[in-house]
């Protein structure tokens, strides 16, 4: 595994603003040769329970989920590759990006991912590292008159006073700037 210095380094090289989605010069065919390559090794793994999703609007390219009955703990487990790097990162539980939801991965599994990263030529990045404060260059939070409008309709949507929540809001993390949706 890289060093966290070096992981940081390359987090900071990459972080283009710009370029929030994917990188100026993406090669979309090799990211999904590297994608399905990871979503098979997964499925060699954990077997074919192993689901691939891809979002849109996002920073990341796909997200490979295996059930908790699959995983053999009583959390499911979840890899995701960025559009960036290509960085892949991993956790477990239904909070991804949340501090704990590196719970449950064992050495052995993290042993395993990072020698697939590298065999992909991917870099895996710690959950831990990536809820690091977000210090980058690009603009990750809207501007305000859009955050009113995305409050107003996740208060209706959710059913919450926004005025209430808005002191549990988390501070921007690296996770925000590769693995969230833009």
């Amino acid at each position: 595994m890289l060093s966290l210095d070096r992981i940081r380094g390359l987090l900071r090289e990459l972080d283009d603003p710009e370029h929030l989605e994917i990188p100026q010069h993406y090669d979309l065919p090799a990211a999904r040769d590297r994608f399905t390559r990871l979503t098979s090794a997964l499925k060699v793994r954990y077997g074919q329970s192993a689901t691939p999703g891809m979002p849109q609007d996002a920073s990341y390219y796909g997200a490979v989920s295996v059930p908790a009955s699959a995983t053999g703990t009583d959390r499911p487990l979840w890899v995701l590759m960025s559009n960036f790097g290509p960085f892949v990162t991993a956790g477990t539980g239904r909070d991804g990006g949340m501090p704990g939801c590196e719970e449950g991965l064992t050495e052995e599994f993290l042993i395993w991912l990072d020698e697939l990263c590298t065999e992909l030529g991917c870099v895996h990045v710690p959950v831990t590292l990536l809820l690091e404060p977000y210090d980058g260059r690009a603009q990750l939070e809207p501007p305000e008159e859009d955050e009113e409008v995305l409050r107003a309709w996740a208060a209706a949507e959710y059913g919450f006073d926004p005025d209430e929540d808005e002191d549990e809001e988390l501070p921007l993390a690296w996770w925000d700037r590769y693995f969230q949706y833009m």
